[in-house]
């Protein structure tokens, strides 16, 4: 799903720390997913309008993100608010990154540049992150080998595993045509599901990395 089609997840809510940075890419295109210091998440294009240099490699300072080359500081809006080497300048309302929509659910940070999109909802209440799983194959391989393995599709790149009273939510995040991103929490909270439930399905989803990527491995060789 690209950024104007739908809600697309770049990461787990519990990656991103207050005040911390990260960049992610969704299609090619490349995001900078930042916190500010009050816990909001924001998803913008990552690059600094000025020379290009990534956002992401900068650093968050309260409700601004700066980036690392100039020091150019950019408000929650993507408004550049400060230029170091002109402190008195009144930056032009025209310095702006372009920012893109973000919701926080089920334990994982969506973007869209869509309009009138929703997620669907589950009736999680609380959540227990697992991983984050970054595998050598398509989205549509990747998603395949999950619901073979028997996820039910939630018709969002993403789907769920009932098994007894475990249930693992799994959204997909294509990086580039033949890498994708699968999130995986679990329903629940942490108090029950912290530890070995979190490590037992984050050797689960590896196994499946590694059978994905050495059947890709096989065909390459054919």
């Amino acid at each position: 799903m690209k950024l104007n089609e739908g809600w697309v997840p770049v990461g787990l809510s519990s990656s991103i720390e207050a005040g911390t940075s990260a960049g992610a890419t969704i299609e090619g295109d490349e995001i900078v997913v930042w916190r500010d210091n009050s816990g909001n998440a924001h998803a913008w294009e990552d690059r600094c309008p000025h020379r290009g240099m990534r956002l992401s490699f900068g650093f968050v300072r309260g409700d601004h993100i700066a980036c690392l080359y100039h020091g150019w500081q950019y408000d929650t809006t993507g408004q550049c608010r400060y230029i170091p080497a002109h402190p008195t300048l009144d930056v032009p309302q025209s310095i702006k990154v372009p920012i893109y929509r973000v919701e926080e659910k089920y334990g994982i940070i969506w973007t869209t540049t869509a309009e009138d999109v929703s997620i669907p909802e589950t009736g999680a209440t609380e959540i227990t992150p697992v991983r984050s799983l970054y595998v050598d194959r398509s989205i549509d391989a990747v998603v395949a080998a999950f619901t073979g393995a028997g996820m039910t599709s939630l018709g969002i790149n993403a789907g769920e595993f009932v098994n007894g009273d475990d249930v693992v939510f799994v959204a997909f995040q294509a990086t580039t045509e033949a890498k994708t991103a699968a999130h995986i929490v679990l329903f629940g909270s942490l108090a029950v599901y912290g530890g070995a439930k979190q490590k037992h399905y984050a050797q689960w989803a590896e196994g499946l990395r590694f059978e994905l990527e050495a059947e890709q491995r096989v065909t390459e060789v054919a």
